[in-house]
C-alpha cells in the first residue's frame, strides 16, 4: 500500500469533497429527504460540517454562506427550482 503524506491526504479529501458537492449540485433530482433515508445526511449536513470546519479555522462564514457553497446557489434558489413538495 503506497504511503500518502499528510498534505497529499488532504488534497486527495478536498478533490473527494468538491467531487460529492458537484454530484450532487447534478443530481437534483435526488431530493434532501432520500438522501437522509438512504445514507443517514444530506446536503444540509454536508453543509454543517463545511460550517464547522470552517469555525475550526477560525473563519466567520455563516450557514447560508455553507449551504450555498455546498448547494451551488443560495438555499432558496435551490429550494425553488428543485425541492418537491411533501413526500411522495
Amino acid at each position: 500500500m503506497t504511503q500518502i503524506d499528510q498534505q497529499t491526504q488532504i488534497e486527495l479529501e478536498a478533490a473527494a469533497f468538491r467531487r460529492l458537492t458537484a454530484h450532487l449540485q447534478e443530481r437534483t433530482d435526488v431530493q434532501n429527504i432520500d438522501l437522509m433515508e438512504l445514507a443517514g445526511f444530506c446536503r444540509n449536513c454536508l453543509s454543517k460540517w463545511y460550517l464547522a470546519a470552517a469555525e475550526d479555522k477560525g473563519l466567520a462564514i455563516d450557514y447560508d454562506q455553507a449551504r450555498e457553497h455546498v448547494y451551488g446557489m443560495p438555499y432558496n434558489d435551490w429550494k425553488d427550482k428543485h425541492q418537491l413538495g411533501p413526500k411522495r
